[in-house]
């Protein structure tokens, strides 16, 4: 199924794919399919699944000449209709962290095998659950040059896994998130200090979690909100990784 914007030279494309024996959908964006291979981007959904959100972030992966492949972790046309839907499927895969770095490198293996990509430049970025799925690809040992985090999950079971991360890494961080409190940050860091990651971390003041949505709304008392300078902010420090991993 493919849908090609020819004003824009936007390409996109839903991309149906397996993980094991389920069926999975992704979504799929480039601009000049003739301007030969490029540096690939997975962009790992939110815990309500694989929405516009995620699809927008791939379009403006794209637009900055990536190619840009929104993984799905959940199935195809498995989405959370409500909160308690979607802390039930992340759950799932929070509870299973090898199921969610199998997923999330099935994803990454369909990127690689597209002809415009240039499978020894990709990388990964995530949202929220999405960010904590990236951190698990990069502990998982997958071969990626850099994984960006946003306002992501950093807890993991397995933190001597660290030691298979192969990439960079970048942790964009709401300083008053709430769902990832000062401890787990803490102990994130420990995690890569120890396992000699080249790592970075950006916090952003008064910025809460899902600081970089829209959608969360505009009241940092609940515990997410949508923050304009910390979007802004961190896509830029993302620019700026990609700038120096595929160089």
């Amino acid at each position: 199924m493919k849908k090609v914007n020819a004003k824009a030279g936007l390409h996109t494309e839903v991309i149906e794919y397996k993980h094991g024996a389920e069926a999975m959908e992704g979504y799929l964006a480039f601009e000049g399919a003739g301007e030969g291979k490029r540096p690939g981007v997975i962009v790992v959904h939110a815990w309500m699944g694989l929405d516009p959100y995620a699809k927008k972030r791939t379009e403006q992966l794209a637009k900055l000449g990536y190619v840009g492949f929104a993984i799905d972790m959940y199935g195809k046309g498995v989405k959370a209709r409500d909160i308690e839907g979607a802390a039930r499927l992340a759950g799932i895969y929070r509870a299973d962290r090898g199921l969610m770095r199998s997923r999330a490198n099935a994803g990454l293996d369909v990127l690689k095998k597209q002809s415009v990509t240039d499978a020894k430049r990709t990388a990964a970025i995530g949202y929220c659950f999405g960010g904590g799925v990236v951190l698990e690809l990069a502990r998982s040992g997958a071969d990626i040059a850099g994984v960006v985090s946003f306002h992501g999950n950093l807890d993991t079971p397995a933190p001597g896994d660290a030691r298979n991360i192969k990439g960079k890494v970048l942790v964009l961080h709401g300083a008053d998130d709430p769902i990832v409190p000062p401890d787990q940050v803490i102990a994130f860091q420990d995690e890569m200090r120890n396992a000699n990651v080249d790592w970075q971390m950006v916090v952003y003041g008064g910025a809460v979690h899902a600081f970089t949505d829209p959608g969360s709304g505009n009241d940092p008392s609940r515990g997410a909100a949508y923050d304009e300078k910390a979007d802004r902010r961190s896509w830029e420090a993302m620019k700026m990784f990609f700038a120096e991993i595929f160089k």
